[in-house]
């Protein structure tokens, strides 16, 4: 049976390079450890969860469309143009590229969406085959279903995202999470929730009401009336700013994305292959 693994590069490259122990330095002095864990944790990822088909997608250097909609839309962010290039993770990109090439892995930067947006038009799209997506990243939360999980890799201690995860860590359903993160926001991407609604509340109020005009419109409890009132706007706009953008086209038909890994690849002998050791 065909399954599809979505690996969000960017929050896997965020991930290694701030998540290893130490600078490590190639043959040529070159920092290396965002390449070395990137390319070793992929090939881990590929062997835990077995896909047969892949594609890596990496957010590009653009415009953000939901910046039109809030200026502070991941104000928060670090601006990496102004920082060394021995300690910027985008320094490595093109070396991680070159190992995805010689690896014959499909991957896509994004020129005008977000990788987030790009993992939900294959979730939507394809719905006859599972799906795992790789990343860390809690927005994608929405986007898990009998067919779609999330891996969330860790080593040994890598685990699997699912319907009972996110029930049981939240008190909602998936389907919930775009309107249970409005009410409470989200501090990765500069997002302001209700101030006074924490995850208790905000899990009540969506298993409650399925829509922010339903909540307003039968609302009954006067404290969380108080906290809400003048609030239906930002609420509006945070869903916004959640929601995914719908996406023109895929980048790749899924029979482009056709895997098979070799066992006897090592994270070595990629690097060494492309120079990069």
């Amino acid at each position: 049976m065909n399954k599809l693994l979505l690996v969000d590069g960017s929050n896997l490259l965020f991930q290694m390079f701030y998540g290893m122990p130490a600078r490590i330095l190639n043959s040529k002095g070159k920092p290396m450890q965002g390449v070395l864990g990137f390319v070793g944790a992929l090939l881990k990822i590929i062997r835990k969860t077995d896909p047969t088909h892949i594609l890596v997608l990496f957010d590009g250097e653009h415009s953000n469309p939901r910046t039109e909609l809030s200026e502070t839309y991941k104000a928060n962010r670090m601006d990496y143009t102004t920082v060394p290039e021995e300690d910027n993770p985008f320094s490595q990109l093109d070396d991680i590229y070159k190992a995805l090439q010689h690896l014959q892995i499909p991957f896509y930067e994004t020129t005008h969406y977000e990788a987030d947006d790009i993992i939900a038009a294959y979730v939507h799209t394809l719905k006859n085959i599972p799906i795992i997506i790789s990343s860390w990243d809690s927005d994608l939360f929405s986007l898990i279903s009998d067919h779609t999980s999330i891996f969330r890799y860790r080593g040994d201690n890598s685990y699997v995202c699912d319907k009972a995860y996110v029930w049981n860590r939240l008190q909602i359903q998936p389907s919930q999470y775009k309107f249970f993160k409005a009410l409470c926001g989200d501090t990765a991407d500069n997002i302001k929730g209700i101030k006074g609604i924490g995850p208790k509340s905000a899990a009540y109020l969506v298993n409650k009401y399925n829509s922010i005009q339903e909540l307003y419109d039968n609302l009954e409890n006067e404290k969380l009336k108080k906290l809400l009132f003048g609030q239906k706007t930002v609420l509006e706009l945070n869903y916004k700013l959640i929601d995914f953008i719908e996406v023109d086209s895929l980048p790749y038909s899924l029979e482009h994305l056709v895997y098979t890994l070799h066992q006897e690849v090592t994270t070595k002998s990629i690097l060494t292959k492309i120079g990069a050791y």
